[in-house]
Parts: structure tokens; C-alpha cells; sequence
């Protein structure tokens, strides 16, 4: 590569630009650049010529011909060590440009509003950028590309301390982003159009996302695995990767994931909930108006595995439930929100992680994916975000359960959505009095989660993530004090079940909904 002599400009997010070209000037760099770019550079005082000017063809179909000329991509990506290259340049006119800094249309913010069209998506993707950003990064032998803001000072840099160039080793890393660049913005292309195909039920034959890397963690799930956090586009403010730390330690690998399970259990309840995860499982699940008292009975649903837990909230966070919350020895803490003098409190503890989710922004519901890594493969599917309308419940009994049920049962029903499977929760007054995670069995699940109970459990109510297979189960709740249960239904068994259920004076639901936890 020679030294950078003229660098090519042309960029939709403007932030830093014209200090950064101000400086190329400054170094002696001739600047190529078009439309609103163009416009601000020369109000700031920067020489530029206009690329239109420059290849002697103007800008035409509203814009969508600018830059597409071999004037632009023989001097991008004519090789400066291969004489016929420079002898075809020098034949057709064509100088070298040795800096190419694009970034492209903004398609992402603008189907991100609730009133794009169609037709207004397909006028904001880019085609000239990148085209010319391929075509730069094809050849960071001779040009270096920048599509990052955040590249300039890197370039500045460079150029002064080593005598007009950019290094090869610099150039081959911003030759490898700008490829991960192009890949992203067409992956959103092709997730978008994908989204307004009429059969929503399908999935692309290509399934490809465009994760965007924002956090390095120490490690992974163990210390031995490499680990980085990287945020979804279509991500809301209801979604973890968009929690804000307050205070606290760096958030570990395992931290974000039992965050992730915290939230997302606390949230699923309209009244106020208390949540305390362990392990991705909750260990101990209340509701009530009581912030304070909420968490203290999720607490001693298990206070043993409750110790180093996550802790999650969907109401405010007060000063009296703060006061209570460093009374243990917790790992994290998730909210919307925190009275000024629960956060005073929090800092007593400066290794607890403090996590705000942001107040809810209504937008454009993406679909949502749940992906799960296979050895060679990925396994998708939509995410298990299904409400329940009680009125379509089905009670399959003779006995009906009475309102008080109802409640505990609707209750325990969102609690086992998020338990590992197999999972058994057994619950009374808006309480989880022992859960069952995770077993081989679902009769080991359902002892599991007695075992666990801290109370008696006569007059509880039971709700099971999947059917049961066997009627074992039914009994062992009855022995257990188990008044009615919620479940799925669909086993071939279902008679047998209800029979039992029958015979030990339980009621029972069917909820026809299956919520498997893999």
C-alpha cells in the first residue's frame, strides 16, 4: 500500500465526520464524497469534490446511481503491486483511492418504525455502499475501509505516526469488520422481507441473524470457556440485553443467563412478584402487594438453595424490601425500577449487581426465536410467550375447582413455564410451597417438590408442565394434601389420570398447552 493520498467519503450517520475529513485535509489527503455528506464537509471548510464531478456522470434514478462507476471501483480495487492493473488505471483516467469511509442507509431504523412501508423499507437499502465497501475490503492490501465512527481516531493515528499509511495489520481487521458489516445489513434485509411474506408460520431456508457483540465476559458457563454477550437487532427494551447495571461486579456468563430466567418469570405476572433463581431455575416464586412480605415467602420457599441467588422483581424496588434483600447473600438483583433510598442501601454491598430494565417501549413486535446449538446444527423455534385466556380452560373432573383455586392454580401454571422439565409445582395463596425441576420422572418431580415444601401442603394446588403418563403421580399428590391440579392433558392415559383424580377427590385442568423447559 501507498500512503493515503485521497479517501472517499460517504456516510448516513454523520457523528465525528467532518473533525475526521478537517484532519485527512490537514495531511495532505484529496476527499471524494457525495450528496449530504458533500454538503457538509465544504460548510465545514473541507475541500471536496463531489463524485459526480469526479467521474464526469451525475447521480440519477433518485439516487440510487451515484457511485457505481469504474472510476470509483477500479481506484478501490485496482491492485497498486500488478502493473497491467496500474496500466488499465492510468489508460481509463483513473486514480488510486487509497481510504473508503461508508456507512449505509439507515434500513434498520427505518423499519423499525410502526409506519414503514413496504416501498419506504425497499428505498433505504443501500446498494452503492456496499458495493463499495466489498470492493475495499477485497483489497485491504491497498485500501483501508472504515465503516465505524469509532475507527477514526485509529486512522488518524496511523497516518501520523507512520508516515501516511495504515498498517496491514490494521487494515486486514477493518477488512474483516466491514465483511461482518455487509453480512449484517443483508441479513437484516432478508429477515425483514422474510417477515413480509404472507405465510408467517415459516422459516427462511437461510437462518441467519445479525448479532452485534457488546460485551467480552471473563469466561463462560466454566473458566475454561471463552464467552462474549451479543445483542439481537430486533431486541426491546423488555429484554435483558437492554438491562442497565447500577452497581456491582463485572456480570458473569451464568449471572445473565439466571437474569434472563429472573425477568422473565417476574414479568409474566400482573401483580406484584418476587422471584429468587438458582441455576436457571426459580427456587422460591410469590405474588402479593406486599413487596417486602412477596419476597420473604419466595425466599423460604427454599432458603438453603436461595443463598447466592438472582432475585427479580416486577414492581419498584422499595427501601423495606431492600433492607430484607441484604439480610442474604445474593448474586444479583433485577427491577424495573428502585426508590433512591433502596439504591443508597444497595451500595452497602458493592458487589451486588443492580440491574434496571427500561420502562417498556411500545413498538413493532418482532417474532421471536428460540435457538438452541446442536453438535453441526441449530435448532429453531418461536418462543414459548403464550398467555392463557382462563376461560378456555377445561375442567375434567367431578369436582370443580372454587376461585381460590383458580387463582393458585393459574399461579403455579406460569411458575412451571419457567422450570427445567420435568417440572412439578405445588403453590397455595399465591405462593410456590416446593417446586420439582428437572428430574428424569415426573413422579421423582412431584416427590422432589414435596420434599422441598417448607409447609404442609394440604389444600395446595399442583400444576405440571407436560401430561402425566402414569396416574403415580396423581397419587402422590393426593397423600401430599393436593387439592386440584393443572396440566397440559393429551396422554393416552388421560381416563386413568382423571380416574384418579376422581377417586381422591381432586379437581383437575386441562390447559392443551404444553410448556416443555429444555
Amino acid at each position: 500500500m501507498k500512503s493515503v493520498k485521497r479517501a472517499l467519503i460517504s456516510v448516513s450517520d454523520k457523528t465525528d465526520v467532518l473533525e475526521f475529513a478537517q484532519k485527512l485535509h490537514g495531511l495532505g489527503v484529496e476527499i471524494l464524497s457525495t450528496g449530504g455528506t458533500s454538503d457538509l464537509l465544504a460548510k465545514g471548510g473541507v475541500p471536496v469534490k463531489q463524485v459526480s464531478d469526479y467521474t464526469g456522470f451525475p447521480e440519477m434514478m433518485d439516487g440510487r446511481i451515484k457511485t457505481l462507476h469504474p472510476k470509483i471501483h477500479g481506484g478501490i480495487l485496482g491492485r497498486r503491486d500488478v502493473k497491467s492493473h496500474m496500466e488499465s488505471m492510468e489508460e481509463h483516467d483513473i486514480n488510486p483511492i487509497d481510504l473508503v469511509v461508508i456507512n449505509l442507509y439507515p434500513f434498520e431504523k427505518t423499519i423499525a418504525k410502526e409506519d414503514c412501508l413496504l416501498g419506504n423499507a425497499i428505498e433505504n437499502i443501500d446498494i452503492g455502499g456496499p458495493a463499495m465497501i466489498r470492493s475495499a475490503a477485497k483489497n485491504f492490501n491497498d485500501v483501508a475501509v472504515v465503516v465505524n465512527s469509532k475507527e477514526y481516531s485509529t486512522i488518524l493515528e496511523e497516518i501520523e505516526s507512520c508516515g501516511g499509511f495504515v498498517t496491514q495489520k490494521t487494515r486486514m481487521r477493518l477488512s474483516r469488520d466491514a465483511y461482518a458489516h455487509t453480512a449484517r445489513y443483508d441479513s437484516l434485509i432478508a429477515r425483514y422481507l422474510s417477515n413480509q411474506l404472507e405465510d408467517k408460520e415459516d422459516f427462511p431456508p437461510m437462518f441467519q441473524l445479525p448479532f452485534e457483540k457488546i460485551q467480552t465476559l471473563r469466561y463462560g458457563e466454566n473458566p475454561h470457556q471463552l464467552a462474549a454477550f451479543y445483542r439481537d437487532p430486533d431486541a426491546t427494551s423488555q429484554d435483558i440485553v437492554s438491562a442497565q447495571k447500577i452497581q456491582g461486579k463485572e456480570l458473569s456468563f451464568n449471572n445473565i443467563i439466571d437474569l434472563e430466567a429472573a425477568w422473565q418469570l417476574a414479568k409474566d405476572f400482573e401483580i406484584g412478584s418476587a422471584v429468587v433463581i438458582k441455576h436457571t431455575n426459580p427456587s422460591g416464586v410469590a405474588v402479593g402487594d406486599n413487596q417486602r412480605e412477596t419476597f420473604i415467602k419466595a425466599r423460604e420457599t427454599d432458603p438453603i438453595s436461595a443463598f447466592g441467588g438472582i432475585i427479580g422483581f416486577n414492581r419498584r424496588v422499595g427501601v423495606d424490601t431492600a433492607e430484607e434483600v441484604l439480610k442474604n447473600f445474593v448474586e444479583a438483583v433485577i427491577a424495573p425500577s428502585y426508590d433512591e433510598e433502596a439504591l443508597k442501601l444497595f451500595l452497602s454491598k458493592k458487589n451486588i449487581r443492580v440491574m434496571r430494565m427500561p420502562e417498556e417501549v411500545k413498538s413493532v413486535e418482532p417474532r421471536v426465536f428460540d435457538l438452541k446449538r446442536v453438535g453441526g446444527g441449530l435448532l429453531v423455534q418461536d418462543k414459548d410467550i403464550i398467555s392463557h385466556n382462563p376461560a378456555t380452560l377445561k375442567v375434567v373432573t367431578k369436582k370443580q375447582p372454587d376461585a381460590k383455586e383458580i387463582d393458585d392454580l393459574l399461579f403455579a401454571w406460569i411458575v412451571a413455564k419457567h422450570v427445567k422439565s420435568n417440572a412439578i409445582v405445588y403453590a397455595r395463596g399465591g405462593e410456590a410451597l416446593g417446586i420439582g425441576a428437572g428430574q428424569m420422572s415426573r413422579v421423582d418431580s412431584s416427590r422432589l417438590a414435596g420434599e422441598k415444601a417448607r409447609q404442609s401442603l394440604k389444600g395446595c394446588v399442583m400444576a405440571s408442565d407436560a401430561f402425566f403418563p402414569f396416574r403415580d403421580s396423581i397419587d402422590t399428590a393426593a397423600n401430599s394434601g393436593v387439592s386440584a391440579i393443572i396440566q397440559p392433558g393429551g396422554s393416552i392415559r388421560d381416563e386413568e389420570v382423571i380416574q384418579a383424580a376422581d377417586e381422591n377427590g381432586m379437581a383437575m385442568i386441562f390447559t392443551s398447552i404444553r410448556h416443555f423447559k429444555h
